[in-house]
């Protein structure tokens, strides 16, 4: 029997920390998509964080395994699957699926994970408990999002769109359990190389479906930067810490939370309206979290005997 991952008081910071992050993003990507076109927006924020990962890395010693044990296959597919394909097919797919589909998709990252985890990372176990956590949690996304969840644009792609959808889910969950599995690894060898690959992809699909790239603005540009700096470059490493760390179904507590913080944010910089359902949803996502890790929280706050106690 396999102990669970030991979570520790960073690893809640961290996870809360990518949430505000991700949850961000669709501010500036949304400004970002102004001035340039959505693969070559992906292309240029993994590249830029590409850049920017590679050189602290490379200052750091270039380390990536850290025993005589290697994985080369399983990094470079994680790297694919982590940035390049996914970036790829939410660009593409939200051509034709609405947004609150979209975030519904990354949502379910969670459940997909759960089963993986059970079966593949050891201490994961998916007990009752955890379902019931985690199914809590995806209720209360979708009343955050609203009734236009579900709701169909009438394209005649929107299938394939929301398929693309559930397909970025599903990379995302498969690379976490990758990331978890690999042996004694530097983090930032890790998240350099994941960024490297993911580059590698994407760039030539850019070329072949949109063209050669065009100078965008310079507002562009530097929300592309900021792009890549923190959502991208800065969130993957986060990324990968926790999943070493805590393993892949803790990092799943990011995909509730980043619909909510972009609501709020929504609301507070972009005007939008609030809704009194933001309140009874963010309510479930916080009772989904306290149910599916109360084991961590229990850990978490227990007080340690004291050496004269």
């Amino acid at each position: 029997m396999h102990a669970p991952p030991d979570i520790k008081p960073a690893d809640w910071g961290m996870v809360a920390t990518l949430g505000l992050v991700w949850g961000a993003t669709f501010l500036f990507i949304e400004l970002a998509l102004a001035g340039t076109t959505p693969f070559w927006l992906a292309a240029g924020r993994i590249s830029f964080a590409c850049l920017l990962t590679c050189a602290v890395w490379l200052w750091r010693g270039g380390k990536v395994f850290l025993t005589q044990e290697t994985a080369w296959g399983a990094l470079i597919v994680s790297g694919v699957f982590n940035t390049a394909i996914p970036f790829m097919l939410l660009s593409w797919g939200q051509q034709t699926v609405t947004s609150s589909f979209a975030g519904v998709s990354m949502a379910s990252v969670a459940l997909i994970v759960l089963p993986l985890a059970h079966f593949l990372v050891p201490g994961e176990r998916m007990t009752l408990r955890r379902v019931i956590g985690f199914g809590i949690g995806f209720v209360g996304v979708v009343l955050l999002l609203g009734g236009q969840v579900f709701e169909s644009t009438g394209d005649p792609m929107e299938p394939f769109g929301r398929a693309a959808c559930i397909g970025a889910a599903a990379c995302y969950a498969v690379t976490s359990i990758i990331v978890r599995r690999l042996p004694p690894t530097d983090s930032f060898g890790l998240a350099a190389l994941s960024l490297l690959f993911g580059a590698l992809v994407v760039v030539p699909p850019a070329v072949v479906v949109e063209g050669p790239p065009v100078m965008p603005p310079v507002e562009t540009l530097v929300i592309i930067a900021i792009l890549g700096l923190i959502p991208t470059a800065g969130a993957n490493l986060l990324r990968i810490l926790v999943i070493r760390s805590a393993g892949p179904v803790f990092l799943t507590l990011v995909n509730y939370q980043v619909p909510m913080w972009s609501v709020i944010l929504g609301v507070l910089f972009l005007g939008e309206p609030f809704k009194l359902a933001l309140l009874y949803a963010m309510a479930l996502i916080l009772v989904g979290v306290f149910i599916s890790q109360w084991g961590a929280l229990n850990r978490l706050f227990r007080r340690p005997p004291t050496p004269n106690s």
